[in-house]
């Protein structure tokens, strides 16, 4: 297990803009196959800090704050102890199909609850080695509203159209204490993408292709247990992809073992990796690249790290007032 000591210096260095993608759909890192999961979720942060200089100066304040609260835990509280977030489901739809039913959304917030509360049914495979790291979040969500919008649009891209009036999308409602999700065709083969902690409260939240959402209606197998919104609220929580966006790299979690890359399909455990440190990869864990299938569980550590937004002084610390 790796230990991360987060600095301004190494916040700069691990956010830095790598490449500006200036087309509409950014391009997913893996191919556009079913088999091959993609989420834009680094790739729209790499392109907020080339238009935002201020970003990377207010995500590196939050890396600290994070780490002073995971040194002093018993130095802060949360303000109503258990967090309940209410979810707004904004759907934009050109084709019956797209207009996903209410069902198929609630069906999405139900794994949601299952998933950060370790009620998942297969939590219990989570392996042996890991046994002692694996979490339960704690954390609720409550589906608060849905607003639907026809459309003409055959997809949106990854340039946050769809949360935006003036591009015929849906304006978020009540950022600060809400968490907005966005159900439309993204296209370019991404599954979905969220913001990270500190960007604007004008795009914050998490969008998702409707075919990848939720478990039944359009939900599109391997990507129809709902995983993908796992994977991206976690990215929404402040959780990296757990290779790190590089060979080797951190995910600035403590307790994730190192990977070489992203895992796609359903890996065969035990998955090694040839990184220092332990070298069984923890490709069940939700910020992985595996299907659906292939994820189910959250760490100590990241647990950790998302706790650090809500106490008193948090990112997030709006969602927690009662």
């Amino acid at each position: 297990m790796k230990k991360i000591v987060v600095s301004i210096a190494m916040a700069f260095v691990l956010f830095s803009c790598q490449n500006d993608a200036s087309n509409d759909v950014m391009q997913p890192e893996a191919s556009n196959s079913k088999s091959m999961r993609a989420c834009a979720s680094q790739e729209v942060l790499n392109r907020q800090l080339a238009e935002d200089p201020s970003l990377a100066a207010r995500i590196s304040a939050i890396e600290d704050f994070t780490e002073n609260v995971q040194r002093n835990p018993n130095a802060y509280r949360l303000v109503n102890g258990r967090i309940e977030i209410p979810v707004v489901v904004n759907v934009l739809y050109r084709t019956t199909a797209e207009n996903i039913s209410l069902t198929q959304i609630q069906s999405q917030i139900d794994v949601l609850n299952k998933d950060f509360n370790a009620t998942n049914t297969d939590f219990n495979l989570v392996p042996t080695i890991f046994s002692g790291v694996k979490a339960n979040v704690g954390i609720t969500f409550v589906l608060d509203q849905v607003i639907r919008k026809s459309t003409t649009k055959t997809s949106w891209g990854t340039r946050d159209a769809m949360k935006k009036t003036n591009q015929g999308g849906i304006a978020p409602s009540a950022p600060t204490t809400k968490l907005n999700m966005w159900v439309c065709t993204i296209g370019g083969g991404i599954l979905g993408y969220a913001q990270f902690p500190g960007g604007s409260s004008a795009t914050d939240g998490v969008v998702m292709d409707s075919k990848y959402f939720g478990l039944s209606g359009t939900a599109n197998a391997p990507y129809n247990l709902g995983r993908t919104a796992t994977h991206e609220v976690g990215h929404w929580l402040n959780l990296r992809h757990i290779w790190g966006d590089t060979t080797c790299g951190s995910d600035l979690v403590s307790d994730t073992p190192q990977h070489n890359a992203a895992n796609y399909g359903v890996p065969v455990y035990p998955h090694y990796s040839t990184c220092t440190g332990t070298p069984v990869e923890m490709t069940m864990n939700y910020m992985d690249y595996t299907d659906d299938r292939g994820m189910y569980m959250f760490t100590t550590g990241q647990k950790s790290r998302i706790n650090a937004l809500f106490v008193a002084g948090g990112a997030r610390n709006s969602f927690a007032q009662p």
